[in-house]
């Protein structure tokens, strides 16, 4: 039996989960609604608090999909009541961020600064402090909306191997090159 699938969901006290005909799931709480079509197969059962999902058989798709269902509501649970967050850094000489509302205006390294419109789920918080890199930091309800616009912001100019440049996650860990070496014999 799956590990991740067979652990229950506590449901923490200000979030109310339905679940409707063929597994469609809504979560509310104080961050936001969240609702999303589960696998039809799953049993999710709610009582007394606590969230559960059972597979119906253990042939391959059933254990596949039942730890991933499980994991889905959770992040939703989590998100509704406590929320995610995301620490972007931009690395690099001349890098600088500015937000005016949920619009983000980064300057990169190109020869216009490079505008990014965030959704209304997405809270932006910039900093430029001097001494230490720009960062963005991005807050949401939901984790893989807020995956999405990270990894978007970050397709603009990714790390690069030899110096480190461009924009990382907080805490990111970089594999470096050495570059050429000039040898004169």
């Amino acid at each position: 039996m799956s590990r991740v699938g067979k652990s229950i969901i506590n449901i923490p006290g200000g979030v109310s989960v339905d679940v409707s005909k063929g597994n469609f799931v809504t979560v509310k709480g104080s961050k936001g609604t969240l609702s999303k079509q589960m696998d039809a197969d799953m049993k999710i059962s709610v009582e007394d608090g606590v969230l559960t999902v059972d597979r119906p058989t253990d042939q391959k798709r059933h254990r596949e999909v039942h730890g991933l269902t499980r994991a889905l509501i959770n992040n939703m649970v989590n998100g509704v009541s406590s929320g995610f967050s995301k620490t972007l850094e931009l690395i690099g000489v001349g890098y600088r961020v500015a937000n005016t509302g949920n619009l983000l205006e980064m300057t990169i390294g190109f020869a216009h600064p490079v505008y990014f419109v965030l959704p209304e789920e997405v809270k932006v918080t910039t900093k430029m402090e001097k001494g230490e890199n720009p960062t963005i930091i991005l807050e949401s309800f939901d984790k893989q909306l807020l995956g999405q616009i990270c990894a978007k912001i970050r397709a603009y100019r990714k790390p690069e191997p030899y110096k480190g440049k461009g924009i990382k996650f907080q805490g990111e860990i970089l594999r470096r090159k050495a570059g050429k070496t000039a040898s004169k014999k």
